[in-house]
């Protein structure tokens, strides 16, 4: 079973709705240099089940380090409300600070600084 929830950016231009898993939806927080700077806590959704409503023309790209993570940010008001990751590529990572309703999350820490080994662990797992 899974229920819709929505959510998006800080000034709304950027909308979208995804399927979530009933009950507690596992999340990773993240350590590495982006992630602890802006707050994010990631919560995995699969491509087909994200549907991004409004604001693709105000969302802008930001690459580092290897580049094959496609970070996407709101151009009017900044938010990095989803983004493409590179741990997960059939999946877009969403913030659930950015869901419109808060839901209960089960909090998975990752160490991004040493992302190869927290990578291999979290495929070991899984």
């Amino acid at each position: 079973m899974s229920r819709e929830m929505s959510g998006g950016c800080h000034c709304g231009a950027v909308r979208f709705t995804m399927q979530l898993p009933d009950g507690p939806v596992p999340a990773l927080d993240c350590n590495c240099s982006i992630c602890s700077m802006t707050g994010f806590l990631h919560v995995m959704v699969a491509h087909g089940d994200f549907e991004l409503l409004t604001g693709r023309d105000a969302l802008q790209s930001y690459r580092f380090g290897t580049g094959a993570a496609d970070h996407l940010f709101c151009s009017t008001c900044g938010v990095k409300s989803f983004y493409q990751p590179r741990s997960h590529p059939d999946c877009w990572s969403v913030n659930a600070n950015c869901f419109d309703e808060p839901v209960e999350l089960v909090i998975e820490e990752f160490d991004g600084r040493n992302w190869e080994q927290s990578k291999a662990r979290l495929d070991a797992s899984n």
